[in-house]
């Protein structure tokens, strides 16, 4: 009998929404499961006390509880270094490693992976955070050659709030930034239920849509040496390995 396949997902304390998308996505692939570590994150802005939330040492204690289920890869599933930069979550992925043995991913590192394999270079930014934060992300994408062709924000600040978006309201958003027509799109975020709408956004409109819950698990199976092919359903994101 094959090993199970266990996949380790870092969550944001007050996030409701990544869990049963995660574990919807990784139940199409056989003898595979999903397991969760939180710590705490409650809001997303750029105050000094919002940042400190995203401290290493309390995502570190976190991981260290995962690798106590022996999961054979580790997900930050979380969106914060579109806003710290992103040599945090590579920073943060290499202490994992040393720390518990277990490869280690992220769901931005893993959504910009997959922009470098397709040679991506014109997104479309859908979230719900606020404007400072928006043009962070904005910048960063821009200071890795990546333009942001057009964006959408909702100006939220609480993460709870994330998950009670309506998404009838992403799906109107997406279309929008589709008029830009860019190379893909993604919703980055998440605690956004946004995940289950790529079937219907990739048949109508042609672009790829990357949620940050769907490229967290992307990047795990393709740690763990798993083929991303595996996962049907959720969209053409799967397909590129």
């Amino acid at each position: 009998m094959n090993r199970p396949l266990r996949l380790g997902v870092l969550t944001p304390s007050s996030n409701t929404a990544l869990e049963p998308l995660t574990s919807a996505i990784v139940a199409t692939v056989p003898g595979a499961s999903a397991h969760f570590s939180r710590f705490s994150v409650t809001e997303i802005a750029l105050d000094a006390r919002a940042l400190g939330q995203f401290d290493d040492a309390k995502i570190l204690a976190a991981a260290e509880l995962l690798a106590d289920a022996r999961v054979d890869a580790i997900g930050w599933s979380g969106t914060s270094s579109g806003w710290l930069g992103f040599e945090r979550d590579r920073v943060l992925c290499d202490r994992i490693r040393e720390r518990t043995g277990i490869p280690a991913t992220t769901a931005v590192l893993a959504l910009n992976e997959w922009l470098a394999l397709r040679g991506a270079r014109r997104i479309a930014l859908v979230t719900p955070y606020t404007d400072d934060v928006q043009q962070r992300i904005v910048a960063n994408y821009a200071a890795e050659g990546i333009e942001v062709v057009a964006e959408r924000h909702l100006g939220i600040r609480t993460n709870h709030a994330f998950a009670e978006v309506e998404p009838a309201q992403l799906r109107t958003l997406i279309g929008e930034v589709a008029a830009a027509q860019p190379q893909a799109i993604t919703t980055f975020c998440t605690n956004l239920r946004a995940a289950p709408l790529a079937v219907e956004v990739e048949r109508t409109l042609g672009i790829p849509l990357l949620d940050t819950v769907s490229t967290t698990v992307w990047g795990m199976l393709r740690a763990a040496g798993a083929n991303p092919a595996q996962v049907q359903g959720w969209g053409g994101l799967f397909q590129w390995t």
